[in-house]
């Protein structure tokens, strides 16, 4: 009886209340209330594939609170017009530009995972094999230092105007942006990571005649894994960070560039319709790159 009364349940049931509650003009709020319905069976349906009890608990503790920011937003928007009509519409207006709006997201979609793929990957396939190097020489491990402690906490977007001015488009002026906001976490992590490997395994790799590429790429690699992927989850959030100014550079598309656009114009139901969209997407890219990094880490399972 006790899951009966969770938080998020309790929310959930004053949620469909207070949609489905006739203000005095007699308007309820069906798409909403359907809206609550359908989290509430995502919700179900996630849980019934998580038996670990305190991951089935944190998947109701999100969204007891996601649920109460719906019903704060709606009650001071809507019930008690509190917060500004301008900068919060009410959530039944921005649900309805959001689904009329999806398909126009998609299409800028497109652009910004070309920016932000051509940009992360780049900062990955030259930071890893470069910070992998140094880490193992001490002589270029000094001279890359005081370079890093200079130049990784300049804001990449001070470099736009060399960028245009130097790369020959707009859109791999925008890819180098990208790429420098990427590249300095990576970098450093996996320098800090092999940094970290004890002395010992290198040693016995090198007794047994492991040298070279072999070493580098089948000892040091997997050793500084651990910490070249938190390396690349920083520097994924540094790359979503650096996306809107990205979009900026002689560029109309992209999901960045869409909600920067309407924001000038003051069209909020389009601005937050947009904030969703690309909040939906950072989750799916976050839930992919986290399998990834789950397979590459799944030998520590068993150390």
């Amino acid at each position: 009886m006790k899951t009966l009364f969770t938080a998020s349940n309790s929310l959930f049931i004053a949620l469909l209340v207070l949609f489905l509650t006739p203000l005095p003009n007699g308007r309820v709020y069906g798409l909403l209330a359907g809206l609550t319905l359908g989290l509430k069976i995502i919700q179900l349906g996630v849980q019934h594939f998580r038996r670990d009890e305190n991951q089935r608990k944190s998947t109701d503790d999100i969204l007891a609170v996601l649920y109460f920011f719906f019903g704060f937003w709606h009650v001071f928007s809507v019930r008690y017009v509190v917060l500004s009509k301008l900068l919060f519409p009410e959530p039944d207006i921005v649900i309805k530009m959001f689904i009329a709006e999806f398909p126009d997201l998609i299409g800028h979609l497109g652009h910004t995972l070309i920016l932000l793929a051509n940009g992360y990957l780049l900062a990955l396939v030259v930071a890893i094999p470069l910070g992998l190097i140094i880490g193992v020489n001490g002589r270029l491990l000094r001279i890359a230092d005081p370079y890093m402690k200079v130049l990784g906490p300049i804001p990449p977007i001070v470099y736009i105007p060399y960028a245009i001015s130097l790369l020959p488009t707009f859109q791999s002026a925008s890819i180098a942006v990208i790429f420098l906001g990427a590249f300095w976490p990576v970098f450093g992590n996996t320098i800090h990571g092999v940094l970290n490997i004890p002395r010992n395994l290198i040693d016995s790799s090198k007794v047994l005649n492991i040298k070279g590429f072999t070493l580098l790429f089948k000892v040091i690699l997997p050793g500084a894994m651990p910490s070249i992927c938190l390396g690349a989850n920083l520097s994924l959030l540094f790359s979503f960070l650096m996306l809107v100014a990205a979009e900026l550079i002689g560029s109309s598309v992209g999901v960045g560039w869409y909600i920067r656009h309407f924001g000038t114009f003051g069209d909020y139901p389009r601005v937050i319709s947009g904030l969703i969209f690309f909040g939906l997407t950072v989750t799916v890219i976050n839930w992919g790159t986290g399998r990834i990094q789950r397979h590459l880490l799944k030998w520590t399972d068993a150390v």
